[in-house]
C-alpha cells in the first residue's frame, strides 16, 4: 500500500508544477530551437541527466545537438543556443559556461526552479518550470527531486508538442537512434 500512497505523492506533486508552469514555453521553445544553427545543452548533477534525455529526444527529432562535456562537442558559436537546465540557476560552472556563450554571441535558455538568479539574468530566455512557493520541502521527494522529475516531463512534453507540430514520425525518429547497442 505504501507504494501506492509514495507513487500518487510524486504524480500529484509534479501534475501541481506543470499546471503552474506557464503554457507559452513550448512555443517560445520551439521557435528558438528552429531558429538555433546548433544546439548545446548542460546542467549539473541529475539535472544533467535530464539534459541528456532532453538531447537524445532533439537529436531523433532532427536537430543538432550536443551535450556540453563530452568529448566529441564542438565548440559553441555565435547562432548557436546553450540550454542550461539548472534548478538553482546559481551553479559555479554552468554560471562560467553561460558567460562564455553569452561573450561568443550564442543565445541562452536557462530551465530553472527560480526566475531570479545569476544565470537568469545573463539568459536570452528563463522558463520557470513551476513557481517558487511549490518547491518547499516535500515528503519523500528531497534534494531537487521535484524539479529535475518536473522538468523532465516537462521536455518530453515539449518533445511531443515539437514531433505533432512538424508531422515527425516516429519511423523517422527511429532511424536516428542508435543501433550500435
Amino acid at each position: 500500500m505504501w507504494q501506492k500512497e509514495n507513487q500518487r505523492l510524486v504524480i500529484d506533486k509534479i501534475a501541481e508544477i506543470l499546471d503552474a508552469t506557464d503554457d507559452t514555453y513550448a512555443d517560445k521553445m520551439t521557435a528558438m530551437l528552429d531558429e538555433a544553427r546548433r544546439i548545446f545543452i548542460s546542467g549539473a548533477g541529475r539535472s544533467k541527466l535530464v539534459g541528456n534525455f532532453f538531447a537524445m529526444r532533439l537529436m531523433h527529432g532532427g536537430y543538432d545537438v550536443s551535450v556540453v562535456g563530452e568529448i566529441t562537442t564542438p565548440s559553441i558559436q555565435k547562432g548557436d543556443l546553450l540550454i542550461i537546465i539548472s534548478g538553482s540557476g546559481e551553479t559555479e560552472q554552468l554560471i562560467a559556461f553561460t558567460k562564455r556563450a553569452r561573450d561568443i554571441g550564442a543565445k541562452i535558455v536557462l530551465i530553472s526552479a527560480k526566475s531570479d538568479s545569476t544565470i537568469g539574468d545573463l539568459a536570452d530566455a528563463v522558463f520557470q518550470i513551476g513557481i517558487s512557493e511549490l518547491y518547499g520541502k516535500v515528503k519523500g521527494m528531497p534534494m531537487g527531486t521535484v524539479f529535475e522529475l518536473s522538468t523532465l516531463c516537462f521536455l518530453e512534453a515539449l518533445i511531443s508538442h515539437i514531433i505533432w507540430e512538424k508531422g515527425i514520425p516516429e519511423e523517422e525518429m527511429k532511424t536516428r537512434h542508435a543501433n550500435l547497442e
